[in-house]
């Protein structure tokens, strides 16, 4: 099992500068890489100081510059918002700064709220359609001239400007969660991020099924990795599990006002709101948390990704990003990368 880890700049309130945030994220990075992760992860989010990451590909290009081993991928670009020729530019000028380092993640985006604002009008369940005809267009222009003319994008004959260094192409991922997106992605060798959220284990299960189905339905592809992601805390004793569920809830909390459109947003800060009053939030009690996430001492952890592992999770995704203080943030991830990830070598 490879490990993945996602970290984004985050503030759930003013008390941190900027810098402080970025240099926080660089020196996770370093502690993944060194401990062997495979791929760090950068969000694409407008607006929003819990997630602050306007351009994927400029923060990656800041971390390629900051490591010389992990990978670098998109989780990722949001493919309403984008072009594929900016896309393709890109993606590929990444890779030359990064000397081929570049996994380039696709999806539909995640908040309605933003989606208001950056694609009026459009419904953050028909998004993936937008992923469809992006795909196919930017592997077209890394090639060579490509004349466009979809649905969403229409462009005269040109090509990418610089191509990628990979060949033939960097890595592809899809965000996915529906079946039909599941099918989309076995079908275009593309491999597959997933995230359950807080749901139990049965979501994996039924994600991991998804994908059986999808490869079954398309004899003769190649086998995709199936990923999968959890935000996840590793402490020394149980008892210390209290910080990193508050932590959780209340970012949680603003994570359904936007991803609902339920509430406001003020100078980037979402309003929480009552996780009591949304439909099926039922499961945001502490004990099924603890038990859902990825959270507990090193050996329940442990035991944890081995059910992973057992139903044919190639690759675990640690998300780091969840309102948590830093100092708790890194002493989780040093605790993971020493008494955890090396069983699984």
């Amino acid at each position: 099992m490879k490990f993945h880890l996602v970290i984004n700049m985050e503030r759930m309130d003013t008390s941190s500068s900027y810098s402080e945030v970025a240099r926080h994220v660089t020196e996770m990075v370093q502690i993944a890489e060194e401990a062997g992760f495979h791929i760090v992860w950068s969000a694409e989010h407008h607006g929003i100081e819990m997630t602050i990451a306007p351009d994927a590909f400029q923060i990656l290009t800041w971390l390629a510059a900051h490591t010389s081993r992990i990978r670098l991928g998109t989780a990722v670009v949001v493919s309403p918002y984008a072009h594929p020729v900016r896309v393709a530019g890109q993606a590929a000028l990444l890779d030359v700064y990064s000397d081929g380092r570049l996994d380039l993640g696709l999806g539909s985006g995640a908040y309605q709220w933003e989606m208001d604002r950056m694609k009026p009008g459009l419904k953050q369940q028909d998004a993936h359609l937008y992923t469809q005809e992006l795909l196919p267009a930017v592997r077209a222009l890394w090639q060579g001239d490509y004349t466009h003319e979809g649905e969403y994008w229409q462009f005269s004959r040109m090509t990418s400007v610089p191509k990628p260094i990979q060949a033939p192409t960097p890595p592809v991922w899809i965000a996915a969660r529906a079946p039909v997106t599941f099918e989309f992605a076995v079908k275009n060798h593309c491999n597959i991020m997933s995230w359950a959220l807080a749901r139990p284990f049965s979501e994996v299960e039924l994600y991991k099924e998804n994908f059986e189905t999808a490869v079954k339905n398309n004899p003769g592809m190649p086998r995709p990795v199936f990923a999968t992601m959890r935000q996840t805390a590793v402490y020394e004793k149980a008892s210390d599990v209290d910080p990193y569920l508050d932590a959780f809830i209340s970012k949680t909390a603003r994570f359904e006002n936007l991803f609902k459109n339920i509430a406001d947003v003020k100078e980037g800060f979402p309003e929480q709101v009552d996780l009591s009053t949304v439909v099926g939030e039922d499961r945001f009690n502490r004990e099924e948390l603890q038990k859902n996430l990825m959270f507990g001492t090193p050996d329940e952890v442990v035991a944890k990704l081995e059910q992973y592992q057992a139903i044919g999770v190639d690759d675990f995704i640690y998300n780091a990003s969840y309102g948590l203080d830093r100092e708790r943030q890194k002493s989780s991830l040093k605790l993971f990368c020493r008494e955890v990830a090396p069983v699984f070598r």
